[in-house]
């Protein structure tokens, strides 16, 4: 079993992240099916994309000043497992107040929730949203091979739950939604179709999980987010966009770390060596807008005995040492022209 390890110095305790790596005869417990995009790795010499230069200067311009670097603590997914044994709750919808409607240029009452998620859904009484704005959480039924995910999700004082949105998918399907199975509506959020994404991609798509990094190999794409993706414009596996930059980087594409980099010369700790390595093999997806350029790992709220302390550090040093100029973006080949609008007067961040 793949567990920390602990130096002890007199005063001090050091934690070191003991990763094995995974044989393929271990059980994969990689989300979705094995030919799924997500789980694909990056053929060698790939075609870098005529923009790529154009878009990774725009991620150098960031006005956060960072690189790359890892929300795992905060505006992130917490994952919990849930079975037949886990108590069920219908999940009510959240009703938009006048602001909120002014705020999302709609008319409509509320946001929306997809195909089955009308039925009960399972949620341990552990089970934490990210506590700030976002509060994303999602549920995986393994036995099942079901998942369900949602966005502005609460715990109500009564004990039921409220959630802007809601969806309900196989666990192991291709990890995809169909742009137009989700009926959505150009100029609108998809928020109002069901996904908890902006780019329209299932929450847990991408996301780097606690187990993978402790057994010491990502065998999957990852996913981030940045602060300038392009407006109504997206390619595969997104299914919309919120993006805002004309000329911007499309949701749905896929950022690779060089593979060819030396990873010895930077100061990463044992779990960010296993995070570099999956950016170099598998890249990260662009799955939505951010105040920087942040990669999404696994939430760890309500989760006793489960930390990234000491094994992968957020914005400072990490993964963020990583100068941007060693990242390019692959072909993103044909990008669909729709998405949602509300942005197209300005960035995003200057309309909050």
């Amino acid at each position: 079993m793949n567990s920390k390890k602990w130096v002890i110095i007199p005063g001090i305790i050091i934690t070191i992240c003991s990763c094995k790596q995974t044989s393929p005869q271990e059980e994969d417990r990689r989300f979705f099916s094995e030919t799924s995009f997500w789980n694909q790795p990056i053929q060698e010499n790939p075609e870098i994309d005529t923009n790529s230069d154009h878009w990774i200067g725009l991620l150098i311009s960031d006005p956060s000043g960072y690189n790359f670097g890892i929300n795992a603590t905060r505006y992130t997914v917490p994952v919990y497992e849930v079975d037949e044994h886990t108590p069920r709750y219908l999940i009510e919808y959240h009703y938009l107040t006048e602001q909120e409607k002014e705020v999302w240029k709609t008319t409509r009452d509320r946001f929306g929730h997809g195909p089955g998620f009308e039925e009960p859904v399972p949620i341990p009484d552990s089970a934490t949203p990210d506590p700030l704005e976002d509060a994303h959480m999602a549920l995986i039924d393994r036995k099942a091979k079901i998942a369900w995910d949602m966005w502005g999700v609460k715990k109500m004082e009564d004990g039921s739950w409220v959630s802007n949105t809601g969806m309900r998918y196989p666990l192991n399907g291709d990890g995809v939604f169909e742009t137009e199975d989700l009926e959505a509506v150009n100029g609108e959020s998809i928020h109002f179709h069901g996904p908890s994404r902006a780019s329209a991609v299932p929450a847990i798509a991408g996301l780097i999980m606690y187990e993978e990094v402790m057994q010491g190999e990502i065998r999957h794409k990852l996913s981030c987010g940045t602060r300038f993706n392009a407006l109504q414009e997206f390619v595969y596996p997104a299914a919309w966009t919120d993006g805002w930059l004309t000329g911007g980087i499309p949701e749905g594409a896929v950022i690779q770390l060089d593979p060819e980099l030396d990873l010895s010369q930077f100061n990463l700790l044992e779990g960010e060596k296993v995070i570099a390595r999956a950016l170099q093999k598998y890249g990260m997806v662009v799955v939505d807008n951010a105040g920087g350029s942040p990669i999404y790992a696994e939430g760890l709220w309500g989760q006793p005995g489960k930390s990234w302390e000491s094994i992968l550090r957020e914005w400072e040093g990490g993964i963020s040492s990583i100068p941007l100029d060693h990242f390019r973006v692959l072909k993103v080949g044909e990008t669909v022209k729709m998405g949602d609008a509300r942005f197209k007067d300005g960035p995003w961040w200057k309309k909050k």
